[in-house]
């Protein structure tokens, strides 16, 4: 609770803006903090995403994970071709506040790796949907993905877990 209102307040001084960023998608939607969740993803309680389309899927950081990092100054991502095992790491992520552990929500083949994060890490805080994805995944057991949240499900897990902070 601490860290949300200094965020705030440091936001406020520095008049940045706290409040929704609709520009993630029209199917993006807010909880009170402001914070955005993509429709039409599935999200882990670690906080990853992942948007399956045809046989491959892309892996993120939510946006809800980049505020609690705060500004992102580092990447370390693996390689193409190595493998990722649902609910194990494969990468991390520093920030001016601290550095956290990337799990891999699914498991599968690494088909792609984002390389503009090695040059732009703060991609990750500007548009964790979009431009700030990690790895793209050929899915070993596409059925991992039924076990992950939706939206809503995943906008009342976060709700939760910071009322509980």
């Amino acid at each position: 609770m601490a860290l949300r209102m200094w965020a705030s307040s440091t936001a406020n001084a520095l008049k940045l803006s706290t409040a929704c960023r609709p520009h993630f998608s029209p199917l993006a939607r807010c909880f009170s903090s402001g914070v955005v969740v993509v429709d039409g993803l599935k999200y882990a309680n670690s906080h990853e995403w992942v948007k399956h389309e045809g046989d491959v899927a892309t892996v993120g950081i939510t946006d809800h994970a980049q505020d609690h990092l705060g500004e992102v100054v580092f990447v370390d991502l693996p390689d193409v071709g190595g493998s990722v095992a649902k609910a194990t790491g494969f990468g991390a992520v520093e920030s001016v506040k601290a550095t956290s552990d990337i799990n891999s929500p699914i498991s599968g083949e690494i088909v792609e790796v984002n390389s503009k994060l090695s040059e732009t890490p703060g991609l990750i805080n500007s548009s964790p949907y979009e431009d700030g994805w990690m790895i793209k995944v050929k899915p070993s057991s596409p059925s991992e993905l039924e076990s992950l949240m939706g939206a809503k499900e995943y906008t009342k897990f976060c709700e939760e877990e910071d009322a509980s902070h």
